[in-house]
């Protein structure tokens, strides 16, 4: 019986193309290989970059769509669904920026054509480093096609109002689960709450919604027309290992960090920076797996990562 199951494993590896033939046969191998690509690529000081302007967008990116979305959904509804996903990113700290959400939402008068050009170009600034960081990563990509900086200027804007139709569609389906954990099931006597039920369709429409998120920005960031496979491969290795990190993360703050005792009146700001500085390292090591898979399959296993190069 083990010869029949060996010689099955081996078949199914045989109908597979060479790169995923190589990731299986050799995990540990290709593991090693990212790392070191993501060495070579200085992944970490790109992370960094990707962090500090995400940082800067993150609060006008959210405030221009819980205003456009304030026009269709509930507020109520709207930042309760706000607050559950900026968890996601920020552990700990979705509630502080939440209730400035509230703030400017009730303000929102004040708001002139010049506060929401500024909003417009600093809520941008994250998706243009992030696009450079993604042509480090895929230099190869780039060194055969470039993309014309019109696009480029265009690509953020366009990347937005898709994040606001997607988070509108989101907030609409989580409603849909929260109601649902209100019903009871009636049989045989007995009544069970849908409300674990709804708990597990709430968590994994987060999770789902992740990967979505993940899988198009490395469909649309990147130079050249990537398959959405291998977009999908870096979308769910970052996912994750964004889960696992999210879960450390909300533990230690809660049990181990005393950040509140050294940085006081900062804390907030750090903390949210570290988780995104973390996210954005998971974010680009994903990328960094999908550019291996395809040096896999244009060089082979052997060759040696090119080391970034400056000037």
């Amino acid at each position: 019986m083990p010869d029949f199951r060996l010689a099955g494993l081996w078949t199914v590896l045989m109908t597979l193309e060479p790169p995923a033939a190589y990731v299986l046969r050799h995990p540990g191998a290709f593991a090693l290989q990212i790392l070191k690509g993501f060495r070579a690529n200085q992944g970490l000081l790109l992370a960094g970059a990707v962090a500090y302007y995400a940082l800067l967008s993150i609060v006008p990116l959210l405030i221009l769509i819980a205003i456009a979305l304030s026009h269709v959904v509930d507020q109520s509804i709207l930042l309760d669904s706000l607050n559950r996903y900026i968890a996601w990113l920020a552990p700990g700290e979705s509630s502080f920026i939440v209730n400035e959400l509230t703030n400017f939402l009730n303000h929102r008068e004040v708001m002139g054509w010049v506060l929401l050009g500024t909003m417009l170009f600093f809520s941008s600034l994250a998706f243009t480093v992030l696009e450079n960081a993604m042509s480090v990563i895929f230099l190869h990509r780039v060194a055969i096609r470039r993309r014309h900086f019109m696009v480029s200027a265009i690509l953020p804007y366009c990347y937005i109002f898709c994040l606001g139709l997607g988070f509108l569609l989101m907030t609409l389906v989580a409603g849909s689960f929260q109601a649902l954990g209100d019903k009871n099931i009636e049989f045989l006597g007995g009544r069970w709450s849908l409300s674990g039920f709804s708990g597990a369709l709430l968590y994994l429409l987060g999770l789902s919604g992740e990967i979505f998120v993940l899988t198009s920005v490395y469909l649309v960031m990147p130079v050249g027309q990537l398959s959405l496979r291998r977009a999908l491969i870096g979308g769910v290795t970052a996912a994750l290992l964004w889960e696992v990190t999210r879960h450390l993360l909300v533990w230690y703050f809660a049990t181990l960090s005393q950040v509140g005792l050294v940085y006081g009146s900062l804390t907030t700001a750090i903390v949210v920076l570290l988780s995104l500085e973390i996210a954005a390292t998971l974010l680009l090591l994903g990328a960094q797996v999908i550019s291996e898979y395809e040096r896999l399959g244009a060089v082979g296993p052997n060759a040696p990562a090119p080391p970034l190069r400056t000037g």
